[in-house]
C-alpha cells in the first residue's frame, strides 16, 4: 500500500473518511480505486483502534456516560436468514463518553447482549483510575454487567426517557424526534448525584459519530458488507474524534482535555501512529 499510493493522498483519503465522505466520492474526488481505499480505511481503522487501547489508561474521570449506537452489517435483522452468518445483521457500538473531557475512553461493537456490555463495562473499569458516576439507558444488561466490571466501586444510575407515540404521525415531522414526555433517574449502586444522571453528552456523541462515519448514516446504501470493515470504521473514527477533531466548546481535542497527550495531533500524525501501531 505504502509502495503504491503516495503518502500525502493517504493522508487526504483517510481525512475524508473519518469527515464522513463515502468511499465511491473518495474514489472520485482523489482518482484512487475503491478498492484501494477500502484497505486503507481498514488499515488505519485497525491501527487506530491498537493505538486507543495502548493511549486510552489511567484516566482520572469523574463522570462517565455510556449509550449504544445502532448499525448493521450486510442487511437489517429482518431480513437475515438462517444460512447467513452471525456477522450478519445489526451491529450495535458501545460507548463511553467522559462527560468533563469528552474523551471516548473505549469502545465495542458486537451485539446489543449481555456478552458485549460485560466486555465493554470490564474493559471501560480497567481504563479508569478513579471512583466514577456512571449514567447509562435501562438496558437490562448494564446492572450486571456495571456490577461485574466495577464491584462496589462505582456511583451508577440509569435514565429513562419516555416519548410521545402519536400516530399516525405527519409527514412533516415522520423522521423527527418524538415528543419526550417524562424522564426518571433511578439509583442502581452507591450514591451517585442523581440530578448529574444523565446521558445528554453521549447521545451527542451519537449524533457526531452518525455525521463522521458514513457507515451509520440512516437511509442510504453505505452500510458495511463485513463486520471487520465495520470495527475498522469505528476505530477510525474515534481515533480522529480524539486525537484530531478539535472540539468546539474545548477548543482542543478530547485526548489533549484528558492529558492523553499534549498536542494538537493532524491527520498525517494519525495515519504514521497508527501505521505504527503493533
Amino acid at each position: 500500500m505504502a509502495n503504491v499510493v503516495p503518502f500525502d493522498r493517504q493522508v487526504t483519503i483517510v481525512n475524508m473518511l473519518a469527515e464522513g465522505c463515502s468511499i465511491r466520492s473518495v474514489e472520485r474526488i482523489t482518482d484512487t480505486h475503491r478498492d484501494t481505499i477500502m484497505r486503507l480505511g481498514v488499515r488505519v481503522g485497525q491501527g487506530c483502534t491498537r493505538l486507543l487501547n495502548r493511549m486510552m489508561v489511567n484516566l482520572p474521570s469523574k463522570q462517565i456516560e455510556v449509550d449504544e449506537i445502532w448499525g448493521y452489517v450486510g442487511k437489517k435483522n429482518k431480513n437475515v436468514r438462517d444460512n447467513d452468518t452471525s456477522e450478519v445483521g445489526d451491529a450495535w457500538t458501545f460507548i463511553a463518553l467522559d462527560g468533563d473531557t469528552k474523551v471516548v475512553p473505549c469502545f465495542r461493537v458486537g451485539k446489543r447482549d449481555a456478552t458485549t456490555a460485560n466486555a465493554f463495562i470490564s474493559d471501560l473499569a480497567s481504563r479508569l483510575t478513579n471512583r466514577v458516576q456512571l449514567s447509562s439507558d435501562a438496558l437490562k444488561a448494564y446492572a450486571e454487567a456495571v456490577e461485574l466490571g466495577f464491584g462496589g466501586d462505582v456511583d451508577y444510575g440509569q435514565i429513562v426517557k419516555s416519548f410521545s407515540t402519536a400516530d399516525p404521525l405527519p409527514a412533516s415531522t415522520r423522521y423527527s424526534p418524538p415528543q419526550m414526555v417524562s424522564v426518571t433517574r433511578t439509583v442502581i449502586t452507591g450514591k451517585p448525584a442523581t440530578g448529574r444522571i444523565s446521558t445528554s453528552y453521549i447521545e451527542r456523541q451519537n449524533l457526531t459519530c452518525r455525521m463522521h462515519c458514513r457507515r451509520l448514516t440512516r437511509l442510504t446504501n453505505a452500510f458495511s458488507k463485513k463486520l471487520e470493515n465495520f470495527k475498522a470504521a469505528m476505530g477510525l473514527h474515534f481515533g480522529y474524534y480524539n486525537l484530531v477533531k478539535r472540539h468546539a466548546t474545548l477548543r482542543m481535542t478530547p485526548a489533549m482535555a484528558a492529558g492523553v497527550v499534549s498536542r494538537l495531533w493532524s491527520v498525517s500524525d494519525l495515519v504514521n501512529e497508527a501505521n505504527a501501531s503493533p
